[in-house]
């Protein structure tokens, strides 16, 4: 079944490219919601021609999200999970429109995320090609606002998530070909001191210095680096003080922690909070906030997902190349619906990199392969339901 599936989209591998330019023509920012509606309706047009049922969850500030379901005459339940936004400002893909600079394909939103669009639905339609409609149903969900902090549409992902058999994630296969199969848990705070001001010639003394107590703090909290195995800590940001001639009265710094376990994020912020209620300089308050939509669950490895993910190997084989499963300190969808219990596994897009940077690109060598991969993938999820 393997050789129908490549050689159709060998032949259509032109069709993607141009699909690829006109997707990365739209600017889609987060906040530029007619750009991200704009991807949306060119989405719902191609779904519409495939036969799903296309709904829109319309949003105020952001782009509308889409979900699009493809009925079959099987019993498995299969999510395409993506977004439609990206992290650039408009006006960027005027910019920088596509380019193709030998193996690599360059522009805003090729790595994260369109090509991974496309891919969801050639695969799609390379399963049409050969006749395969062995599942119940195939949902494909794209979201408006995953580049953003605060989310309107992880309630649909979790939703859909849970009424899924397998979740298959379409952001980019990382630039060594790995898929991912674990992403770590996500929080971020904001940590405030309040001191008091004085004049740092005159009257040093009557000054209690908010940037000195979070200087102590941070140096800490660095080596809270590696409390748990591949747990990480970072002061992203610093702020504070109005002179060099004042003892600053507060200042204020961003923290990010991650971890590969719940229980390990957990361990993390408990010891930063023991840091945090140690005083540093007396006279000195230091509260933390918890940054709203900041908190991420960690995308587990479990058995469902190792076993998914030999799916995915044995189907690359039988392409003839390998794949590994990789984990990452990344978060994306993948993670809300690892936290519903869903297998789920990431990366499963062409091959790419240099993510929200000027360089970003997919390979266009993978595109056909990778392509074939995730049809291949929703074979055999389908034909392991048929064998339990």
């Amino acid at each position: 079944m393997s050789e129908p599936i490549v050689r159709f989209l060998e032949k259509k591998l032109d069709a993607y490219v141009d699909d690829l330019r006109t997707l990365v023509s739209i600017d889609s920012g987060s906040l530029d919601k007619a750009g991200v509606d704009a991807v949306n309706d060119w989405l719902q047009e191609r779904l519409t021609k495939l036969g799903f049922i296309v709904e829109r969850h319309p949003q105020a500030e952001f782009g509308d999200d889409l979900l699009a379901t493809l009925h079959g005459r099987g019993r498995d339940r299969i999510l395409l999970l993506g977004h439609a936004d990206t992290v650039f400002p408009t006006g960027t893909a005027a910019q920088r429109p596509m380019t193709i600079q030998g193996d690599r394909i360059l522009g805003p939103g090729t790595c994260d995320m369109k090509a991974g669009l496309l891919a969801g639905l050639y695969a799609v339609e390379a399963l049409q090609e050969v006749g395969f409609h062995d599942y119940e149903t195939i949902a494909y969900l794209c979201v408006s606002d995953e580049e953003c902090s605060q989310r309107s549409s992880i309630p649909l992902v979790r939703s859909e998530s849970r009424k899924a058999d397998a979740v298959l994630t379409l952001e980019a296969a990382r630039d060594n070909g790995d898929i991912v199969t674990a992403r770590k848990a996500i929080r971020c705070y904001t940590v405030e001191a309040f001191g008091h001001s004085a004049h740092a010639g005159v009257e040093p003394e009557r000054g209690r210095s908010a940037i000195l107590a979070l200087a102590h703090h941070i140096l800490a909290l660095d080596r809270l680096n590696g409390l748990r195995p591949g747990a990480t800590l970072n002061t992203g940001r610093v702020e504070g003080g109005s002179g060099p001639n004042v003892v600053p009265d507060y200042a204020k710094i961003r923290l990010d922690l991650r971890a590969f376990t719940d229980d390990d994020i957990q361990a993390l912020d408990d010891a930063v909070h023991a840091q945090l209620n140690k005083p540093t300089v007396p006279g000195v308050k230091v509260v933390s906030t918890l940054e709203q939509g900041s908190v991420v669950p960690a995308m587990k490895r479990t058995p469902a997902i190792a076993e998914m993910e030999k799916l995915a190997q044995e189907a690359a084989r039988e392409l003839g190349f390998e794949v590994k499963g990789a984990s990452t300190g990344g978060g994306s969808d993948a993670n809300y619906a690892a936290a519903q219990g869903a297998p789920v596994l990431d990366g499963l897009g062409p091959v790419g990199g240099l993510d929200h940077g000027p360089d970003e690109y997919v390979q266009l060598s993978s595109i056909v392969p990778r392509t074939a991969l995730l049809a291949r993938l929703m074979m055999a999820i389908v034909q392991r339901g048929k064998e339990r």
